[in-house]
């Protein structure tokens, strides 16, 4: 009868003549053991196709190495740079990352967070549709390290990693101005959310810096889709008098907007100035490209995934939670006035 058995590392350690305390330094990059062992060790592992039981270290470190991910949506590219940023940093440190996503259903969010609880992850990493935070304290009960991105709420001792949205949409606004509208219609996203909150705030505080009324009739509460802004632009056609400009918190949103004007024979920028909100790629690779307001989501990946490794590898108990704030970029293209 064939058989195929795994090496381990007592096999290792007799190739090698060396002990199996030595071996096991080397495969977990412990720092008392020379570079020339370690590298001996390593190579050794690599030939004689070793494999380390996850398990069997997960259960004697107390340690998963996974972290688990949480994301709207994985079809944006919003998103997708924010996932790739964070597998850049953690792979780097032997973690495993799990994505699960939630098309903002605060339900399937409960579920996911439920799930990698059960799969004994490390840490959630998540970009969150929630009200309510209890499902979220749940994660911090079970001693499991608990992040948020782009989305958050406001939590004592739960590090962040986000845009400055208020000045996101300060400067958006603040540029329409500047080119010349006054009459700025806005899509707000889902008010419900500190992020859409924030850009509402930044967009109100311009208006009133350059004392131009706020107009409850401009707001347009949309989701971030093609769709709803085509929605939002009908809406706004039957206003009396028309908006001159559109600050949009979504690209996709400006985009719809886009679409249903140019459907009704308007001129962008000429009849109407459009900016939207995260620089997805096509906007700058239409014919006519969007003004944006770009949030850097890889860089905000690759941030989130360092504020947690600086949390585990704090040798005190007293773990620093961070709130980091970047700051956004206007990116300016056909879409508005120059």
């Amino acid at each position: 009868m064939v058989t195929n058995k795994k090496n381990t590392i007592y096999d290792i350690a007799d190739q090698l003549n060396i002990s199996v305390a030595t071996v096991s330094r080397a495969l977990n990059n412990k720092t008392n053991i020379s570079p020339t062992t370690k590298e001996l060790v390593l190579k050794a592992a690599e030939k004689m196709g070793y494999e380390q039981n996850k398990l069997a270290l997960a259960l004697k470190s107390g340690k998963s190495k996974t972290v688990g991910v949480i994301v709207p949506r994985v079809d944006s590219s919003f998103f997708g740079s924010i996932i790739t940023g964070i597998e850049e940093e953690l792979n780097a440190h032997n973690y495993s990352v799990i994505i699960c996503q939630t098309h903002g259903d605060p339900k399937k969010e409960i579920a996911n967070i439920d799930t990698l609880l059960n799969s004994q992850v490390d840490a959630v990493f998540i970009s969150t549709s929630m009200k309510d935070v209890s499902a979220l304290e749940r994660v911090l009960k079970k001693g499991v390290s608990l992040i948020f991105f782009d989305r958050k709420k406001t939590m004592e001792n739960v590090s962040s990693v986000t845009i400055n949205d208020f000045q996101g949409g300060y400067s958006a606004t603040q540029h329409l101005i500047n080119t010349g509208s006054k009459r700025i219609a806005y899509f707000s996203g889902d008010l419900d959310l500190e992020i859409f909150q924030e850009r509402l705030a930044g967009y109100k505080h311009a208006l009133s810096d350059n004392g131009i009324e706020y107009n409850e009739n401009y707001i347009f509460r949309t989701e971030s889709n093609i769709d709803e802004g085509k929605k939002a632009a009908k809406k706004l056609l039957k206003l009396n008098p028309l908006p001159d400009a559109i600050f949009s918190s979504s690209d996709f949103a400006a985009l719809g907007a886009i679409q249903e004007l140019r459907a009704n024979n308007l001129n962008i920028p000429e009849d109407l100035s459009v900016i939207g909100f995260a620089n997805e790629p096509f906007t700058q690779f239409m014919e006519l490209s969007i003004s944006t307001v770009d949030q850097f989501p890889l860089k905000m990946g690759r941030m989130t995934a360092k504020v947690f490794l600086e949390q585990e590898e704090n040798p005190t108990n007293m773990v620093i939670h961070k709130k980091v704030v970047l700051e956004p970029e206007l990116i300016l293209r056909k879409s508005t006035k120059k």
